[in-house]
């Protein structure tokens, strides 16, 4: 874990102990992130994080979501680097999930943690868990709207496709795969080339 003090906060105390929560995480496992953990990795009193997260499942939420948003922007790049065509941009997209899990594989436990299930009560977690999958929908859609998906909606290919990724990830999480970019890439591109989109 990095050093106390390479969290002490520059007036954005809610960020800083969002950043140390994901650092304690990362490099002790959830089980350690408490709200008093964070508060010394912080420089900041035991008292200070309940002025921005009523409790531990609030911290969570917010290292989650923040979690999602990396997840975002590694896919976006990934997409932005792939060829323009939809289905090459979605096995692109399946290596970049898999490859931010084996990156992250404490972060992602977090993300995916049952506690979070429900995320009515964390509507910022709610907005940045959706937004990974928003993409592989609209370039579903592309492929629907050209005739490129066939036996298939846009909607289960999209859920095919996401518990295909999801898997291989938690699999290769989990110690049970290996080279989980290349099964992802592999699954992904069997797919799409079944339903007609490569």
């Amino acid at each position: 874990m990095k050093p106390e003090s390479a969290w002490h906060y520059d007036g954005d105390l809610k960020a800083a102990l969002v950043s140390a929560a994901r650092a304690i995480v990362e490099a002790d496992g959830v089980e350690a992130l408490t709200l008093r953990a964070v508060a010394r990795a912080t420089g900041v009193s035991a008292m200070a994080p309940y002025h921005h997260f009523k409790d531990r499942s609030a911290l969570v939420a917010a290292v989650a979501a923040r979690g999602f948003d990396q997840l975002y922007d590694e896919k976006m790049a990934a997409l932005a680097a792939a060829t323009g065509d939809p289905a090459h941009r979605i096995v692109a997209g399946s290596i970049a999930y898999v490859r931010f899990v084996a990156e992250h594989p404490a972060l992602y436990r977090l993300m995916k943690s049952p506690a979070l299930a429900d995320r009515s009560a964390y509507p910022d977690l709610a907005l940045a868990a959706a937004r990974p999958g928003q993409s592989l929908a609209a370039m579903l859609g592309e492929l629907a709207a050209a005739g490129r998906l066939r036996g298939v909606s846009a909607e289960q290919a999209g859920a095919i496709i996401w518990a295909l990724v999801h898997g291989i990830a938690t699999l290769a999480n989990d110690a049970y795969l290996g080279d989980a970019e290349t099964l992802a890439a592999d699954g992904a591109a069997a797919l799409l080339a079944g339903w007609g989109a490569l």
